[in-house]
């Protein structure tokens, strides 16, 4: 794959936005978002590509005038204020960031590293080079985790307090308040969104969706912590990239904003719906997929309920979720079905011996 490099007139564009960790999931989708619908911002994708960054992800949009892709990393200082130079960056949507709680217990220093002390030196950067009270925002985009853990009501507010469980979590808090402290110690221009779960296409597959939809074609077992009845709220991908893109436009200086898809699915539930589905499109019989659930040992520290309320967002800038979980599902399923390279390819390589590994004990 041919990767332009900085070779764009930055005065060409209103606004040229460094985007971390484009290459993966979640900033896959904001950048061919920003990309398409702003053609006078130059976007810049600054990303390690570490196993979830695929720049495959991006092929369709790798050739758009307004695109460039920077290989860097966040935790090296110079890589930063390079790119930041050479491109005159004015705005930061930060999503790089170590994501898998599973991941996180086994080795917690590689999530202080990238989601603290990178965050912190994205921060240092922006401040050293933006003037103060110019228009430049930082959006960094959290996670609903940091608040912990819900019982059977209740819903995650802006101004519930931070509890978070595993390490995972405690580094995303952290990054949080890094940002909010920059906002009031140096008045860094900052807005923070924290989503629920995520799907949709182009999810690395160590994830429970994409997980359970390439087990069931290959009909491998499809693993369940404990006994299933843990709950999370379930966000389209593409939902939550138009949400970012409403907030960075038009959400205020030094707020937060929760990003939900309103709606709730226990862990099992969400997994026999899915089966349900896959049976239908690949032309099984009923319930010959539902046999492969497999239940194992529960995760340490697993937080047994999230929910978002996001009547902020919906009240002061106007965005909901334009799809059903349902409606989103089977758009998400028709995706992997119809890309079976792309599963192939993320599938062969690190991913599959950590697999083996985590679930040696079913």
């Amino acid at each position: 794959m041919q990767v332009r490099k900085g070779d764009i007139d930055n005065s060409k564009f209103e606004k040229r936005i460094l985007v971390t960790g484009g290459a993966g999931f979640i900033g896959s989708h904001v950048i061919r978002l920003l990309v398409r619908k702003y053609p006078n911002y130059k976007i810049v994708n600054f990303d390690k590509l570490t196993y979830a960054g695929n720049l495959e992800n991006l092929r369709d949009i790798e050739d758009e005038p307004n695109y460039v892709f920077e290989k860097g990393d966040i935790c090296v200082r110079d890589q930063l204020e390079k790119v930041f130079a050479e491109h005159f960056i004015s705005d930061v949507i930060h999503l790089a960031a170590e994501s898998h709680v599973d991941r996180s217990i086994e080795g917690p220093m590689e999530f202080v590293l990238t989601n603290v002390i990178g965050t912190v030196n994205l921060l240092q950067v922006a401040k050293e080079k933006w003037v103060k009270g110019d228009d430049h925002v930082f959006h960094h985009v959290s996670t609903d985790e940091v608040y912990g853990s819900l019982g059977a009501e209740g819903l995650f507010e802006e101004i519930t307090a931070y509890d978070p469980r595993s390490p995972y979590s405690a580094s995303k808090a952290s990054s949080d308040h890094f940002v909010k402290a920059f906002f009031h110690t140096y008045g860094l221009p900052m807005k923070i969104s924290n989503c629920s779960n995520n799907y949709g296409s182009h999810h690395f597959p160590e994830k429970l969706i994409p997980l359970m939809i390439n087990n069931i074609q290959k009909k491998n077992p499809l693993p369940i912590y404990g006994k299933g009845d843990n709950i999370r709220d379930w966000l389209w991908v593409e939902d939550h990239a138009q949400a970012i893109c409403a907030i960075f436009h038009k959400g205020k200086l030094g707020e937060s904003y929760n990003i939900g898809g309103l709606n709730e699915w226990t862990n099992l539930e969400l997994v026999k719906y899915l089966c349900k589905v896959m049976d239908d499109k690949l032309g099984r019989s009923k319930g010959e997929s539902e046999e492969l659930i497999t239940y194992v040992t529960d995760r340490a520290g697993h937080d047994m309920r999230y929910a978002i309320d996001a009547s902020k967002l919906e009240n002061e800038i106007g965005w909901k979720p334009s799809v059903t979980f349902e409606e989103g599902l089977d758009k998400t399923v028709e995706w992997y079905l119809q890309n079976q390279e792309w599963m192939e390819n993320v599938t062969s390589g690190n991913y599959q011996a950590y697999y083996d590994k985590m679930y040696e004990n079913r």
